[in-house]
């Protein structure tokens, strides 16, 4: 479990099922530990130096905007039981891409809109969380069809690849856990106790 808080970044040294990534926290990671690359939940195959290498199964490469070599990319240990939640509640499970349509300069500010596919639109709610390349960002505004915005910090581009985004750039999304949790209830869970929902 993550929050969404981006401790530092990474650059990619080897992309593909063999993910290595040089970073400054090759220090403080061991064989088998879990980091958030992008936002998504790989697992440390092993360490050399400041490298650390992870196996990227099918199935994350599928969800996931394909990395190159020379890629920054955004990194975050787990949740300590002990921490504080800054965040909101980041899974490492990307659940789709998206891309940056526009980049607005609010002076030292950016507003960024983001597209997605359709089908994850109801799990967007206004002042709502998205992990965005792991970043836990708050959504703006919805946008006709599918897409969100979202207001960038100066110390989140400054900390993360946010700084790097473009029309046309490419992101990781994972959408809250409890939205989707209520989802799935709703679409599956008791007919009388959904009628009440629905007319609240």
């Amino acid at each position: 479990m993550f929050t969404g808080l981006i401790e530092g970044m990474g650059r990619v040294a080897a992309a593909g099922e063999n993910l290595s990534l040089e970073t400054d926290l090759s220090s403080e990671l061991r064989p088998g530990d879990s980091l958030a690359v992008d936002g998504s939940c790989l697992t440390v195959e092993r360490l050399s130096g400041s490298t650390a290498v992870f196996r990227v199964s099918p199935e994350t490469m599928r969800r996931t905007v394909p990395l190159g070599p020379g890629a920054r990319v955004n990194l975050e240990r787990p949740l300590s039981l002990s921490a504080r939640l800054h965040g909101h509640l980041v899974t490492g499970h990307v659940d789709c891409t998206g891309t940056v349509v526009s980049v607005r300069r609010l002076g030292e500010f950016r507003r960024v809109e983001i597209t997605c596919p359709s089908r994850w639109r109801g799990l967007l709610v206004e002042k709502g969380s998205a992990a965005v390349n792991g970043i836990s960002l708050t959504v703006a505004d919805l946008l006709p069809g599918a897409g969100f915005s979202v207001a960038v910090i100066p110390e989140t581009l400054e900390r993360t690849n946010a700084g790097l985004w473009k029309p046309g750039h490419r992101v990781n999304i994972e959408f809250d856990i409890v939205g989707k949790y209520l989802r799935r209830f709703m679409e599956t869970g008791s007919n009388g106790l959904r009628d009440k929902l629905e007319q609240l």
